[in-house]
């Protein structure tokens, strides 16, 4: 597994504000959009192309297109919905499948509750957007759930993350021949005793959208 943390100072500005508990949820949710297409950039380096012959108002060219089949977006639901726009601005051809994970406060353990996605995604590369990188265990989880259907090539896509939870998905995803990536604005602190990521930025869910659990 690979970790790469994005080093710019535009996330670092962006992420800096959406920390800060004054922020409201409109200016937090537009924040994550602008910041997800930041990192989507890193995030797609090794997204797959194919040559495309092509004809410009000067001469004939070769250039490159999106590979077959298109890659596939999959926010784990509900705050992974935050970060899907600003996903497909950068990628407004990738199909898009939707994966419902819900994190027990009390065990830590992800379980899946709800999901839309092809049952098969062989040869498919997926990128996953989940906000926040805490304990690790609905990623690992649904990770697993997509290389299950045959995912070849998985990039993670989070705001934040926390030594703890990188350390478990490693752990958890041991022996997957499968490459992954783990793209962030940020490696934080640790997780505090509920599991929350500190500094952190709160509950990425409650703050995008207003509302409590």
């Amino acid at each position: 597994m690979r970790t790469h943390v994005v080093d710019h100072p535009l996330v670092a500005h962006k992420l800096t504000t959406l920390r800060d508990e004054r922020t409201d949820s409109p200016t937090f949710r537009s924040l994550t959009d602008e910041l997800v297409t930041l990192l989507a950039y890193e995030a797609t380096r090794d997204v797959r192309v194919e040559p495309v012959d092509i004809v410009t108002p000067v001469s004939p060219t070769t250039g490159i297109r999106l590979a077959t089949p298109k890659p596939l977006v999959v926010p784990i639901l509900r705050a992974g919905l935050g970060m899907l726009d600003g996903m497909m601005r950068l990628l407004p051809t990738a199909e898009v499948g939707f994966l419902g994970m819900v994190r027990n406060e009390e065990t830590l353990e992800a379980s899946t509750y709800a999901e839309r996605l092809p049952e098969d995604l062989s040869g498919r590369q997926c990128y996953v957007l989940d906000p926040m990188l805490a304990t690790g265990g609905t990623l690992a989880a649904a990770i697993r759930f997509l290389t299950d259907r045959g995912a070849d090539h998985i990039t993670a896509i989070c705001l934040l993350a926390a030594p703890e939870g990188c350390a478990r998905l490693e752990q958890e995803l041991e022996g997957l021949d499968v490459p992954v990536t783990v793209v962030t604005a940020a490696m934080d602190e640790k997780l505090n005793e509920k599991g929350y990521i500190v500094p952190g930025l709160g509950d990425a869910g409650d703050r995008l959208y207003g509302l409590a659990h």
